[in-house]
């Protein structure tokens, strides 16, 4: 096998990407490979007086952070922000992926994500994330798009992968 073959590892299927035709059949779905993301994170000192950066790999944002920005109100970025930046675009994406395939393609749809950390017993912990969204869509009804925005709320990548915050949700229709 060479680095061009490529395991699917659901159906156990070999296919070689720069070879040729794969040797076995191809599954009825089709297989999507996506890109893995990187971000990376540098820090220097102890908690509290030390400092770092976080960069992500696609160079869009890089940025420095301490122990102010993140548990006071000092300048600079935390990590809770990113976590709320990437749910508030992920859920954005997503509803407007829902509407769209509802028939009810979206104009605009904007998204807060307000994330809160707190010190508890056991240490710090995302305790929850509000998302406010409000989204300009042609033709839908308020029920029909609340009903579509919780079913996103649920459904979108950076919501699954954040199962253990609660997140709460607050959907405006704004056809004008």
């Amino acid at each position: 096998m060479t680095k061009d073959a490529v395991q699917h590892n659901t159906t156990h299927c070999i296919y070689f990407v720069a070879m040729g035709p794969p040797l076995f059949t191809k599954p009825s779905k089709e297989v999507i490979i996506m890109p893995v993301r990187i971000a990376d994170a540098m820090w220097e000192g102890n908690l509290k007086d030390g400092k770092g950066r976080v960069k992500l790999g696609s160079g869009a944002f890089e940025g420095a952070y301490s122990f102010s920005s993140r548990f006071e109100e000092g300048a600079g970025a935390n990590p809770e922000e990113l976590i709320g930046a990437a749910l508030a675009g992920c859920f954005s994406m997503a509803l407007a992926h829902e509407l769209a395939q509802s028939g009810y393609p979206p104009k605009r749809i904007y998204t807060t994500a307000r994330v809160k950390i707190e010190k508890l017993e056991e240490g710090f912990k995302i305790t929850s994330i509000a998302l406010d969204t409000e989204a300009e869509v042609p033709g839908i009804g308020k029920q029909a798009f609340m009903e579509k925005a919780e079913i996103t709320k649920k459904t979108c990548p950076v919501s699954k992968a954040l199962t253990g915050t609660e997140i709460k949700l607050q959907a405006k229709l704004v056809n004008k």
